[in-house]
């Protein structure tokens, strides 16, 4: 078993890596394709802007063994937080197109209570499971992972709903189609929670 981090400059894969060493995860950080090929999964992580994120695949050369490999051969990835959001059609972030393997776009949190509600929403927060997923196996309710981002994933279809939670309004905050995952959590910064979906997507 061999786990991609797939690295486009725009991740913190350190963080990521140390945490799937110490579980005995064979990782590779990728950045062409020929690093992709050597995987089994992939983890797509991300902090920063949606538009420069999808620049940087695209230079990279890296969304069109990405499309053969997670659509055409059905090897699972996880995105996370900025990851997760590149899954979309679309994001008001530069209004720029997404990967597009989940129906769904990404916006910006509007608040009215600006004093209770702050943005970037930053902190644990509480994630409520929609359905069962061997994601969240063994993820004693009530689950918390920590969370840091301006934008949400808006998404079309209910049954590609993993869980939500909630700042103000409830929000989408992972997300499963097939073998596609995504979280908007940071599960490398979620203590043992975060250890524990990461061996489940590891075991998937």
């Amino acid at each position: 078993m061999t786990i991609a981090i797939i690295n486009y400059g725009m991740g913190n894969l350190f963080s990521i890596e140390k945490r799937l060493k110490r579980m005995g995860v064979e990782t590779i950080v990728a950045s062409n394709a020929a690093d992709l090929m050597r995987a089994d999964k992939f983890i797509l992580p991300g902090v920063g802007h949606f538009g420069k994120a999808m620049q940087q695949l695209q230079q990279l050369d890296l969304v069109e063994p990405l499309q053969d490999l997670v659509l055409q051969q059905k090897k699972p990835i996880l995105g996370i937080c900025l990851g997760m959001q590149l899954l979309a059609n679309y994001s008001e972030e530069g209004e720029t197109k997404g990967l597009g393997w989940i129906n769904a776009d990404v916006k910006r949190f509007q608040i009215n209570d600006s004093k209770k509600y702050k943005i970037p929403h930053t902190g644990w927060n509480e994630v409520i499971p929609q359905k069962s997923s061997p994601l969240f196996e063994n993820c004693a309710a009530p689950m918390e992972f920590y969370f840091v981002h301006s934008y949400y994933f808006n998404c079309a279809e209910e049954q590609d709903v993993l869980a939500i939670s909630n700042h103000e309004k409830n929000f989408v905050c992972a997300v499963q189609k097939n073998n596609i995952f995504g979280v908007q959590f940071h599960p490398e910064k979620s203590h043992e929670i975060g250890n524990t979906l990461l061996r489940n997507f590891v075991n998937y």
